[in-house]
């Protein structure tokens, strides 16, 4: 089963940037939708980004778009999300994981996530 592990979060001011990387193993993404999660402790987890996997669409949740930039690469089994101008809201754990396209479902285990603290 795929299982992903995510890094990259940090501690930013409002404005800054980060790039989260997700690493997967237990089998090739190549022929999987992915995306990006985030979820705030006593909140549900919420859809952020996601990536087709024949083309190069992406999708995006309204509070991202403009914002953020998901993106994939096969050969090394890696998902990113670049994320720029960064507010306090975006302050959340953020995890990824193969998903079915459109829907979003989960097809693959969670990993610890990564955590990304804005400060404004």
């Amino acid at each position: 089963q795929l299982q992903s592990v995510e890094s990259g979060g940090g501690s930013v001011q409002a404005g800054d940037s980060l790039r989260l990387v997700c690493t997967v193993s237990g089998g090739a993404i190549n022929n999987f939708a992915m995306g990006w999660f985030r979820q705030v402790p006593g909140n549900a987890r919420e859809f952020v980004a996601g990536i087709n996997w024949r083309d190069p669409s992406t999708y995006y949740a309204n509070s991202v778009k403009g914002r953020f930039t998901i993106s994939r690469d096969d050969g090394k089994n890696t998902v990113y999300l670049q994320m720029n101008n960064l507010k306090f809201e975006d302050t959340a754990i953020y995890y990824c994981a193969a998903v079915s396209l459109g829907s979003w479902y989960p097809l693959s285990s969670w990993g610890r996530g990564t955590p990304v603290t804005v400060t404004s």
